[in-house]
């Protein structure tokens, strides 16, 4: 291998090593010499394919060795190898591995490598950067000669690697100021001595510089030395583009304008180099490269220098400011000292970025424009230019359509050109000129490209940012009036940006006083007046100069600018710049300009050419409107001379006026006088949009108002708007993209219409001054405006102060000239709404009037009235007063008026004087509009009515804070009775009240009157001072006796009125609050002679009321006359007590009675269906008047019955009478009345619990008649009960009205009543009675009412439970009586439950059918249940309960569901409640456990009759629920199955421990056990065979003998019926419950044998009577097993066969009899015999010794059956087997012929033979 070629192996070798080293951390080195984890160098040898890594030392002695390969590989002139070494350099030079000292070196081999390729030059640039970054200690020459490479490859022809070196050399440059910034950052701003070196600066000083300042400022002395052509100091530079200088130069003032700021030497660089260089370029022949970037510089010199190159930045500005106002000439090209149009753009753009720097503005503003001796005015030179450029050629711009308005004609256009010229406006004047005479030639405009838009206008490119360009691109004509109006909007902005915070932040406010709602708005700002330390103070007086210097360009460009046509955006974004300078001007207190400013924007907003056109516009015929429409939109109506569009105001006039209505907003604190022009335009607003917009009858008719929308200009021919200005860097964006400017948002009419809205809901943050130049402007415009209208017709005298409503004077001279000539006059010409053709519906002055007092409510009260209380009163009064003034707005001032006074005393938060003041002025205000005598009755009586409403909504909200005005009040209310008298009030003279002689002064102003019929217009005031008056007895405790006296008055004048409603609550209602309040009074005993005689002048009015013809009228008589009795009844006497019992109360039933029975006395056949219907109706009132009565007489009784009416001497007789017409009542009259009858009653008696000792004979006198009356009433119930149901054809008839459930319940709670007070002493006989009428009640079934009795009882049921539960049953015979009625309850639901018809709805014929309802009793049945189970328990030591057959009525009644089980009704309809059988079952299991304890304590004493049948009874019972139909349970879900067995097991636990062990007495004969052994034989049954004769039916029936005894002869086990049984092949139906039946089976196994040895006796006759039962059992199960074998073979049997079959085999094994068991069953005497068996007789021999011998056996049983078990046995056919479980064996398998083999074998055991 030649020594190049291992060069070159060792270079990619140690190339890829630095690669991977750099590429994994844990294998960088890390330098063993000195321990440091610093990188160190790195050589690589290749050996073997195997790699080693040396760690070297930088400074080390292998340093040459390492980059001997790489210096060698660089002077191979092979590209490969160059590129190669040049990599490995770079790397190792990044890693810092190379030593400081090979930097020249290095340095000169990249120079040497330039000749190659260029990938090799791109190498260098990479190691070059990398070397410079890395190595920080590079300077002077050395960086000189880097920095020279980057030059020598910049000039390269070839792009990439031109374009690489010059980014390389900026990046270098920047570096190179990076290091003096780092340098200063770490040792400060001072020079460091030890490395400093003197360098002298460009004014000959010199200064000591370190390292990186010097190579600093070398290099940019150099960029701008070669940038002006001359020769470079420090770099080896003899040339450089003058592009690319100036370029660096703006890199480095871009990045490091603070560094030069900071340091003098760079400072003096730019103002002795480059600055100069700057204006030379400038003043050569225009280059637009240069020139580009010759501007780009100048604009960083100015936005980051101005201060510290004061002259020069001037210099800069008035030359730009030159170039664009056009002093120097570009008209004629681009020749030699003319300026091209592309220049002019240049300095606009500059010019527009230094305008959007408001704190640059401010200094120059301080800098050239502050102080009079300065030479140059930059600040207003600037605005001059812009607006003489804005202006310059106005038909290039166009002029916008829209800011006419809409659809006006040719002569309103003209109007606004004088409107505006009046108000010395000479440019608005020529834009008005010229918007007429462009908008009369739209039709010219329409496809032509006039007019201003970000999209037309601007560049996509900003000229400034086009850098890559050698030539001046196309600029659109338009694009410098475009660029002047970006100034002008970012100077205003600036403005506003910087003043407007400081003014909120700075605006004091007043401290909040009494009853203010909000603190003030703050007015302008008095700069003088701020403190000399406020640090904005200098600044904020600099922008109000140059707004005071400015304002009048600005409003000269803005305005122009402002109707040309401009795009939406641009539009908007001038708009915005009007408003700024609007609201700083105000802000800043400059009165002028703001004033000018607003007066101008109107003129946009409302132009008055378009009100005048609202009135003189007639509205086309429909059949024209679309075609209308559309010449319209189309600008074709102008050209015919008259609007064919409903005249209006257009999107941009509607924004102008958000603007205005904004500014106003902003500023209300300090517009004073001009509130009144900015009143007048939002009142023009108003009636152009509301007004008119109401005349179409949709709401697209109403969006006709607008101008056409943006989208249907553009498609007009209109450039698309554009949102946002760009920025110096900036480009215009489509619309499509960006969204509306906001001030083009929300201009529907709602929106702007709420604006305004939320501007006068502003005046609430006014203060005093304010808000009085604020009401003062909208009175005296309103005054303008009404007076106006009504200049043709007599007026009053305009009030001015509340002194002058004493009386009104009428002149028959129109209104004087000073209040109608010169401000009608002043009107007209500010306003331009003309006379209209007819009166407006409202004014809106008088509008928003209210809306502002209501606002402002709390300044209205609590301030001074000369603020605003007087004016807005009295401007107010003064036009509902005026008759010449349209009536309209009379009404409506009325109205506002009302709406002021209504909210004052909600308002008053203070008492005291200042209270009543308040009341005083509202009441006399109100007074003087009630008080109106006008000629128009019809107005008048309206604005009275108006006045009356008022008086009750102030009385409704604060009547009881009245202190003062009650005599005008009834004055007011009296004055709605009568005909309105020209006198003033005057005062009544005094009244004297009836008693005792006592008067009372009314002292309160009447008006004389005289009744007269009423018409329809005093009928309404009467209603509507009647509701006040209303309000007014709500409030009686605050009066004065006087006041009393004259509300009784007053409520005479209503009571006499012909309206029924409102006489009748005058006299009833009304009056009952006032004799309340009177009887409150009549406690104080000083004040108690003057109420009394109130008390007696009351009395007078309510006299014979109660007998009145119409209903409404007896419910207030009545109501009144009760209320009186039980509130004053305490302190009445007895004799008056006894006058009321006897003359009130009993009269009024009996008259009430009387009344009621004439009405129902209907005669069906005579009159017609008509009267018979309202003589019903005539029955129920008067059926409802008795029982208000009947309910109020229970009050009085239950409050005075024992402290006042029991201490009568004539109780007893008045007693009587009552209880006598309660009994009627109940009997005789309709049920609602009855009902309330019977409550009567039972308060009477329950009143009487709290008697004394002393009336105890009169009490139990009391008690007594009522029993009586009780008794009565029971036998009706019962009779009607014990016949069919009754309907309402029988009462139709005559006959008895069937009772309902409300009043049974009624007459229960009276029944429990009675019992409660003297029950305890009743007998037997009463005692039973009570129960009968009990048990009626529950059972009776003609009711229509009956409620759901399925989840809970009815209230009828409920109550006599209840009843019967609180009833002590104590006596002899009682406990039968009720145990024998609960069981009957209990079964009502099995065997009463009945269905019943609903009554007929109203208005339902009696034909339809009517819905029917179930009366179930089941709730009553659930309940009884478990109640009849705890009341036995209370009294089973009762022997009688046994002996006359209760117990055995109760065993009945649970007998019931318990048969019927799943038969049974369902026991809950919404509920999850237990089935009726398991509730039966618990609880009879419970009376069973309880009653066959008690029978072995309590045997003896019940006859052997009684208890055969107790016991016989009870066995039923157990019968009929183990022998239940369960068919229905085969339904359920297995877990459900296995419930319900388990449940029912609990019978089987009965039987066995309640049941056996008792039941086997002497007393109780064979049969019922017999039966009982019957009934466990049949429940344990399996299957069941269809169509088969079951064998143990046949073997199991009863003998003809009437013992019932079995023959006890041998033969009776022969197998004759089992060879003679023929088998069946059929599977049969298994029976369900199979785990109950061998739960019977083990109970009937158990029974027989000898297990249990308790009761042995009893159990002994037990086995002895039920085994039989048990062996034909068994028997019939062998047998059948034995015949099905012979019959079907080896075929298997169906499972529960075979189960049944290993179960009897095993059971009977198992089975150990009691000796002498089956010798007893099958004797004579069974159960003589079961105890001891006589012995075998003498004379037996052989066999018969031995079967007797066997039946006397424990396994006699087996011999019973031993033919089939031998032939079990012996079969050889089919076998059944079962797997069971042993309890010593575990689980084993049984067979039957095992198991048959088995038997046979303890037989041969038992008879001594083993087998």
């Amino acid at each position: 291998m030649t020594s190049l070629s291992s060069l070159v192996v060792d270079l990619q070798a140690a190339d890829k090593a630095i690669a991977l080293i750099r590429a994994s951390p844990e294998l960088r080195p890390v330098n063993l010499a000195k321990g440091t984890s610093r990188l160190t160098s790195i050589f690589l040898g290749s050996s073997a394919n195997v790699h080693t890594i040396i760690i070297l030392s930088p400074d080390g002695p292998q340093s040459e060795d390492v980059l001997r390969p790489i210096f060698m590989g660089c002077a191979t002139k092979n590209p490969k190898v160059i590129a190669i070494a040049l990599g490995s350099l770079q790397r190792l030079i990044s890693m810092k591995a190379v030593p400081q000292s090979t930097a020249p070196t290095i340095v000169g081999i990249m120079g040497d490598s330039l000749s190659q390729g260029v990938d090799i030059q791109l190498k260098v640039l990479q190691a070059l950067l990398s070397l410079l970054t890395n190595y920080t200690d590079v300077h002077d020459e050395l960086l000189g000669d880097a920095l020279l490479l980057c030059f020598r490859l910049q000039e390269s022809r070839i792009a990439v690697v031109s374009s690489t070196a010059a980014a390389t050399l900026r990046q270098l440059v920047m570096f190179v100021f990076d290091k003096v910034v780092e340098a200063d950052n770490k040792y400060g701003s001072g020079v460091i001595v030890s490395e400093a070196s003197n360098t002298e600066l460009p004014n000959g000083s010199v200064v000591p510089l370190h390292p990186s300042a010097k190579d600093a400022f070398f290099v940019f002395q150099d960029l701008c030395l070669l940038a002006n052509s001359e020769k470079a100091r420090f770099l080896k530079l003899h040339a450089l583009p003058k592009t690319f200088g100036l370029e660096l130069i703006e890199s480095v003032l871009t990045n490091y304008h603070a560094l030069f700021r900071q340091r003098p030497e760079l400072l003096m660089l730019l103002r002795h180099n480059l600055c100069p260089l700057l204006l030379k370029s400038l003043s050569d022949k225009p280059l637009f490269p240069l020139t580009l970037r010759s501007t780009r510089v100048v604009y960083l010199l100015l936005k980051q220098f101005s201060a510290e190159l004061e002259t020069e930045a001037e210099v800069f500005l008035m030359f730009l400011i030159r170039v664009v106002s056009g002093d120097l000439d570009s008209s004629a090209g681009e020749s030699s000292g003319n300026r091209p149009t592309w220049m002019r753009v240049l300095a606009l753009e500059i010019l527009r970025g230094i305008c959007s720097d408001a704190a640059l503005l401010r200094s120059i503003w301080d800098h050239y424009d502050a102080h009079a001796e300065s030479g140059s005015k930059v600040f207003t030179s600037l605005i001059t230019a812009m607006s003489r450029l804005a202006t310059e050629k106005p038909a290039l711009l166009g002029v916008s359509s829209q800011m006419a308005g809409v659809g006006i004609t040719a002569h309103a256009a003209e109007t606004n050109t004088a409107s505006a010229a009046a108000y010395g406006l000479e440019v608005a004047g020529r834009v008005a000129s010229a918007a007429t005479a462009h908008v009369s030639n739209a039709v010219g405009l329409m496809g032509s490209d006039v007019g201003l838009s970000l999209g037309g206008s601007s560049m996509r490119l900003q000229c400034i940012d086009q850098l890559d360009k050698a030539d001046s691109p196309i600029i659109p004509e338009s694009y410098v009036y475009l660029l002047a109006l970006q100034c002008l909007v970012s100077i205003s902005e600036g403005m506003a940006a910087y003043t407007l915070p400081l003014y909120t932040s700075l605006s004091s406010y007043r401290q909040r006083g009494t009853g203010d709602p909000s603190p003030t708005a703050p007015g302008s700002l008095d700069l003088n007046a701020l403190a000399d330390t406020e640090q904005h103070k200098a600044q904020l007086k600099t922008v109000a100069a140059m707004v005071e210097r400015g304002w009048p360009g600005l409003l000269s460009a803005l305005s122009f600018l402002l109707s040309t046509n401009l795009s939406d955006d641009l539009f908007a974004e001038t708009l915005g710049a009007y408003q700024n300078v609007m609201i700083v001007s105000g802000a800043l207190n400059l009165i002028t300009p703001r004033d000018t400013f607003l007066t101008s924007l109107t003129k946009f907003a409302i132009p008055p050419g378009v009100v005048s056109s609202v009135d003189a516009y007639a509205e086309p015929a429909s059949s024209s409107s679309k075609s209308a429409s559309v010449s319209d939109a189309l600008g074709f109506s102008n050209l015919s001379g008259g609007p064919t569009a409903t005249p209006g105001l257009s999107e941009r006039n509607l924004a102008c006026l958000k603007s205005i209505v904004h500014t106003a907003s902003y500023l209300s604190g300090s517009l004073g006088a001009k509130w009144f022009d900015i009143l007048e335009v939002l009142q023009n607003a108003d009636y152009v949009i509301t007004l008119r917009g109401t005349k179409g009858s949709t709401a697209a008719k109403r969006a006709t108002m607008l101008a056409p929308s943006a989208s249907a200009q553009r498609q007009i021919g209109r450039a698309p708007s554009v949102a946002g200005t760009p920025t110096l860097g900036g480009t215009a964006e489509s619309a499509s993209n960006i969204a509306r400017h906001p001030l083009l948002t929300d201009l529907d009419i709602d929106t702007v219409q709420s604006g305004i809205s939320r501007l006068l809901d502003g005046t609430r943050s006014l203060d005093d001054r304010a808000f009085k130049d604020f009401v003062a402007a909208l009175c005296r415009l309103s005054r303008e405006m009404i007076g106006m209208q009504a200049a043709r017709s007599p007026s009053m005298t305009w009030v001015e102060s509340m002194d002058d409503l004493g009386s009104p004077t009428v002149s028959s001279s129109p209104m004087s000239p000073s209040l109608l000539g010169a401000s009608v006059k002043s009107g007209r010409r500010v306003s331009g709404i003309g006379m209209p053709k007819a009166a407006k519906a409202g004014d809106y002055c008088i509008s928003k009037l209210g809306q502002v007092a209501l606002q402002n409510i709390h300044r209205l009260l609590y301030r001074d009235t000369d603020i605003a209380w007087d004016e807005v009163t009295s401007h107010l009064l003064s036009v509902l007063r005026d008759q010449s003034t349209p009536s309209t707005l009379r009404v409506q001032a009325a109205g506002v008026l009302d709406e002021i006074l209504v909210i004052v005393p909600r308002n008053v938060t203070t008492a005291g004087a200042l209270q009543g003041d308040i009341q005083q002025r509202m009441f006399e205000v109100l007074s003087q509009q009630m008080f109106l005598n006008d000629t128009n009755q019809a107005i008048g009586l309206e604005i009275r009515q108006m006045a009356l409403e008022t008086l009750r909504k102030i009385l409704q909200s604060s009547a009881h804070s009245l202190v003062v005005g009650w005599e005008t009040i009834f004055a007011m209310l009296e004055s709605a009775c009568q005909p309105l008298q020209p006198d003033p009030p005057t005062t009544n003279p005094s009244t004297p009240l009836r008693g005792k002689g006592l008067s009372i002064s009314t002292g309160s102003p009447r008006l004389p009157y005289s009744v007269i019929p009423p018409t329809r217009s005093t009928t309404a005031l009467v209603r509507s001072a009647f509701q006040s008056l209303t309000l007014v007895c709500d409030t009686l405790d605050s009066l004065s006796p006087d006041q009393l006296q004259l509300c009784i008055r007053t409520l005479g004048q209503f009571g006499r009125q012909q309206d029924t409603n409102i006489a009748l609550t005058a006299a009833e209602s009304l009056m009952w609050g006032v004799s309340d309040s009177i009887q409150a009074n009549r406690k104080d005993a000083e004040k108690e002679p003057v109420y009394s005689a109130l008390w007696t002048s009351l009395l007078l009015e309510l006299r014979g009321l109660c007998a009145d013809a119409r209903q409404e009228v007896r419910f207030g008589a009545i109501q009144t006359m009760f209320r009186t009795l039980q509130l004053y009844g305490a302190t009445l006497s007895l004799q008056t007590w006894d006058d009321c019992v006897w003359n009130v109360m009993l009269p009024l039933l009996d008259s009430l009675t009387v009344s009621v029975k004439e009405a129902a006395a209907v005669n069906a056949g005579i009159e017609p269906p008509s009267a018979v219907s309202l003589r019903e109706n005539s029955r129920t009132q008067w059926g409802d008047s008795k029982t208000l009565a009947l309910q109020s007489i229970s009050k009085v009784l239950q409050d005075f019955l024992v402290s006042k009416i029991m201490y009568l001497e004539t109780f007893v007789q008045a007693w009587d009478r009552f209880v006598s017409h309660i009994t009627d009542s109940t009997l005789h009259d309709a049920r609602s009345i009855s009902t309330a009858a019977l409550r009567c009653l039972d308060q009477g008696l329950k009143a009487t619990s709290s008697t004394g000792m002393n009336l105890q004979g009169i009490t139990a006198g009391a008690w007594e008649r009522v029993w009586e009356a009780c008794n009565v009433m029971g036998d009706a119930v019962k009779k009607q009960s014990r016949t069919p149901r009754l309907g309402d054809e029988d009462a139709a008839l005559g006959g008895p009205l069937p009772f309902t459930q409300e009043s049974l319940l009624a007459l229960v709670e009276v029944i429990a009543s009675v019992y409660s007070l003297s029950g305890r002493g009743w007998n037997l006989e009463r005692l039973a009675r009570v129960m009968q009428i009990l048990k009626a009640i529950m059972t009776y079934q003609s009711s229509h009412d009956y409620r759901p009795d399925i989840d809970s009882l009815t209230p009828v049921q409920n109550a006599v439970i209840s009843a019967i539960q609180s009833m002590q049953f104590d006596i002899t015979g009682a406990p039968s009586i009720l145990l024998f009625d609960i069981a009957e309850y209990m079964t009502l639901a099995f065997l009463a439950a009945f269905d019943f018809e609903e009554p007929p709805l109203s208005g339902q014929t009696p034909e339809k059918p009517r819905p029917t309802k179930h009366v179930s009793y089941i709730a009553l049945s659930k309940m009884c249940m478990p109640l009849l189970a705890g009341l036995f328990s209370k009294y089973k030591d009762v022997t009688e309960i046994y002996a006359d057959g209760t117990v055995e009525s109760m065993f009945s009644s649970y007998a019931i569901p318990m048969k019927l089980k799943y038969d049974a009704p369902a026991p809950s309809k919404f509920g999850s409640d237990q089935p009726l059988w398991k509730t039966a079952t618990s609880s009879f299991l419970v009376v069973v456990n309880t009653s066959s304890n008690t029978i072995d304590t309590i045997g003896d004493a019940i006859s052997e009759e009684n208890l055969v049948g107790f016991w016989r009874q009870m066995l039923d019972v157990y019968r009929g629920a183990l022998l239940a139909d369960c068919s229905f349970i085969e339904s359920f879900p297995i877990e459900e199955q296995v419930k319900e067995e388990d449940f029912d097991r609990s019978l089987i636990r009965s039987l066995q421990a309640d049941v056996v062990p008792r039941v086997a007495t002497s007393r109780v004969p064979d049969d019922i056990i017999i039966q009982l052994g019957r009934t466990l034989k049949i429940s344990s049954r399996l299957l069941e065979l269809d169509g088969v004769a079951n064998l143990e039916d046949a073997e199991s029936g009863e003998s003809s003998e009437s013992d019932g005894k079995r023959s006890v002869e041998f033969a009776y086990w022969d197998t004759s019926t089992a060879d003679t049984l023929v088998g069946t092949t059929t599977t049969g139906t298994p029976l369900p419950r199979e785990r109950f039946s061998y739960w019977c089976f083990d109970l009937l196994f158990l029974l027989c044998s000898d297990t249990v040895q308790d009761h042995v006796e009893s159990r002994k006759r037990i086995a002895a009577l039920i085994l039989p039962n048990l062996l034909d059992r068994c028997h019939s199960v062998l047998a059948s097993f034995v015949a099905d074998v012979k019959l079907r073979g080896s075929s298997p049997l169906p499972r529960v066969q075979e189960e049944e079959l290993i179960y009897v085999l095993r059971k009977m094994l198992e089975l150990q009899l009691w000796p002498g068991s089956l010798w007893a069953a099958f004797s004579s005497s069974p159960t003589v015999h079961a105890k001891q068996q006589p012995g075998s007789e003498p004379s037996l021999r052989g066999h018969t010794l031995v079967a007797d011998a066997i039946r006397r056996s424990s396994k006699a049983h087996l011999y019973h059956v031993y033919s089939v078990l031998c032939d079990i046995a012996s079969s050889s056919s089919y076998h059944p087997t079962v797997w069971a479980e042993d309890p010593k064996k575990g689980v084993v398998e049984l067979n039957s012929r095992q198991l048959a083999r088995q038997a046979l074998r303890e037989i041969g055991k038992e008879m001594g033979v083993e087998i």
